[in-house]
């Protein structure tokens, strides 16, 4: 099928080439991003299927007033001459995705094609979140091993895996894949990065302060567990030591009401 063939599959009416703009984007890749991310080959296979059909917007907005584009179909880019920050061959999801031509927005595609916006982030649901060096699932349980660290010649960051759907896709400022971006934003950039000692120290807190709080997630209900502990493997140590305090009060509230129901029983 040709392009256009492609795109009349999701219009109402038929359009002509004269009416479209083409471009092609790199949605995401199998390098290790700015959290210490990183999506595995089999994940990129299934967001190859997902992702077509899907709109583009602004910024994650998901105000229908954003949508800009649509992606009408994808492809696997393999390139040998690259290499991941731990040695593995790039495998890039790319796709192709159109604009109608309107006066609207003949500026917006002048930045296109100037590269002025060019950075996109995907927005998608992963089902598994592996670590690099024992393959735990971090969805299900907590291991030792630090994201950032290395061990023996393994470093150590999270495996996405098993994507279970993808929303949609943003052009944005700083996405966290370098190359392109995943589920979520890039935060916690700072003017200048902390001195080795101290960045070694913060990420031992986290993920101690991590460890205790999906400890205190398991101990919740099904499948209200499972939620919390994946909301949990997202937040960064700020959010955590919130989250941990959230739920030590929720415990002993619910202690306290135990206490309370046992005397009115024993009375």
């Amino acid at each position: 099928m040709t392009p256009i063939e492609k795109i009349n599959q999701f219009t109402r009416r038929e359009l002509s080439e004269d009416e479209v703009y083409l471009f092609d984007i790199i949605l995401c890749d199998n390098n290790i991003d700015r959290d210490l991310e990183c999506f595995s080959e089999t994940a990129l296979a299934q967001m190859q299927k997902l992702f077509i059909g899907k709109t583009g917007i602004f910024d994650h907005n998901l105000q229908s007033a954003g949508q800009t584009a649509r992606i009408y179909d994808t492809e696997l880019v393999r390139s040998p001459d690259q290499k991941t920050k731990d040695g593995r061959t790039l495998l890039s999801l790319k796709a192709h995705a159109y604009m109608i031509r309107t006066d609207s927005n003949l500026d917006f595609i002048k930045e296109i094609d100037a590269g002025i916006k060019k950075e996109v982030s995907v927005s998608c649901s992963a089902g598994r979140h592996l670590c690099s060096v024992c393959g735990t699932d971090k969805a299900q349980s907590s291991c030792n091993h630090i994201a950032g660290k290395k061990y023996g010649q393994k470093s150590c960051y999270t495996i996405l895996d098993d994507i279970q759907d993808a929303y949609e896709w943003s052009f944005v400022a700083v996405p966290a894949q370098p190359a392109a971006g995943v589920t979520k934003y890039f935060k916690n950039a700072s003017a200048s990065a902390p001195d080795h000692e101290l960045s070694d120290l913060l990420s031992e807190l986290e993920q101690q302060t991590r460890s205790e709080v999906l400890t205190l997630c398991r101990n919740q209900s099904q499948p209200v567990s499972k939620a919390l502990c994946m909301a949990a493997e997202k937040m960064d140590l700020r959010e955590l030591v919130q989250f941990k305090k959230s739920l030590i009060e929720q415990e002993h509230s619910l202690s306290q009401a135990h206490v309370q129901l046992a005397d009115f029983r024993q009375k």
